[in-house]
């Protein structure tokens, strides 16, 4: 395959514009690919201006900064494999009492697998995106190395521990060593149209931000059969709620009861359809055991290694030990507890110089 031909995931956000500007101002022989994965109309919840990715607006502002750059641009239809991996385990994970991450499931399995796929069809070795994290290669081990970016803040390596070293090996992401004024400034003094262009916040397919909605629209079927159950605090049945998908834990807003105090969910038992609440206090806990692993910058962990763990994408890492860890999942114990570590999201694990060692789902 030529080395010097990339496909960039284009989404027509600043980030991958410049992606590829950088590239093609290196020398890469670059092949621009908006990936279209959903629509409103098959998930709902569409604003009066569409602007998120996979809209009209974005692959617009992808052609226009592929036409400034004069490189072959084209937009192709993953919405199959989309709903087959990322919808439905989102739906799963939610009717199972779990919060899921779907943008680790669509990194690993859409943006990276099938990317590849095209790359491969395209005679083209890399694929490279807007990422903000920095790819470097060990030659002690023969392992690819997935460092934080030097923009603490926009950093994204929380939601890439799902690569494979294969994939690793043939990425290349151009921002890692960029703060986002940065990349802004990059792309206002090369013309690109992005350049102020806000950056998404929500889950792309849920643009309203209203997981109900979109689970009510989604699997009517199974949603509206849904049974209430009880919702129980320190012992004692309280009230009952709407059904188990409508929780999450750590939750405060929309329980329906009234406590004269702020309460929160604090555990979901799919098995018993309860769903415990607790004060802020009860959320704190001292372990985690992690599934579905991935091994990065490292090929395993010892036990009592000291690693640091963060729990969600906004979370800060925190100190904490290996306790146990094989192949396919590892436990840690945090020095200082962690407030609502939540089943079905990401815990990741960075050694002292911000190296992402390795990743999985909370048990």
């Amino acid at each position: 395959m030529n080395k010097k031909r990339v496909v960039v995931a284009m989404s027509g956000g600043v980030d991958s514009s410049v992606a590829a500007a950088m590239l093609h101002e290196q020398g890469y022989e670059i092949i621009g690919i908006t990936m279209k994965t959903w629509g409103f109309m098959e998930v709902g919840g569409a604003p009066k201006h569409e602007s998120g990715c996979c809209s009209l607006d974005a692959i617009f502002d992808a052609k226009s900064v592929a036409n400034l750059l004069g490189i072959p641009h084209y937009t192709v239809d993953f919405t199959g494999a989309f709903e087959e991996t990322v919808i439905n385990n989102f739906v799963d994970e939610y009717l199972n009492g779990r919060t899921p991450n779907p943008c680790v499931v669509c990194n690993r399995l859409i943006k990276w697998e099938e990317l590849l796929k095209k790359a491969d069809d395209l005679d083209a070795f890399y694929v490279a995106t807007g990422h903000y994290s920095n790819i470097e290669y060990n030659n002690s081990d023969g392992r690819y190395m997935l460092r934080r970016s030097a923009d603490q803040k926009k950093d994204q390596t929380y939601a890439l521990w799902g690569l494979s070293q294969e994939s690793l090996s043939r990425t290349i992401l151009p921002l890692g060593n960029m703060t986002k004024s940065e990349v802004r400034l990059y792309a206002e003094n090369n013309g690109l149209k992005t350049a102020k262009k806000p950056d998404s916040q929500e889950i792309c397919f849920v643009a309203d931000n209203n997981y109900e909605r979109f689970l009510r629209e989604r699997v009517p079927e199974l949603i509206n059969s849904l049974p209430k159950g009880d919702m129980v605090y320190k012992g004692e049945v309280i009230g009952e709620h709407r059904g188990i998908p409508f929780y999450t834990v750590g939750q405060r807003k929309g329980l329906g009861i009234s406590m004269g105090k702020p309460v929160y969910v604090k555990k979901i038992d799919h098995n018993s359809n309860r769903i415990e609440i607790g004060d802020k206090d009860e959320l704190l806990e001292r372990e985690l055991t992690a599934v579905d692993v991935n091994y990065l910058s490292v090929p395993k962990l010892e036990k009592g290694m000291t690693v640091k763990a963060k729990i969600r994408y906004g979370d800060i890492a925190a100190e904490a030990e290996v306790v146990s860890a094989d192949v396919k999942s590892f436990s840690i114990r945090f020095s200082s507890p962690k407030s609502a570590v939540t089943p079905g999201q990401s815990v990741v694990l960075y050694d002292e110089n911000s190296y992402l060692l390795a990743g999985g789902i909370i048990k």
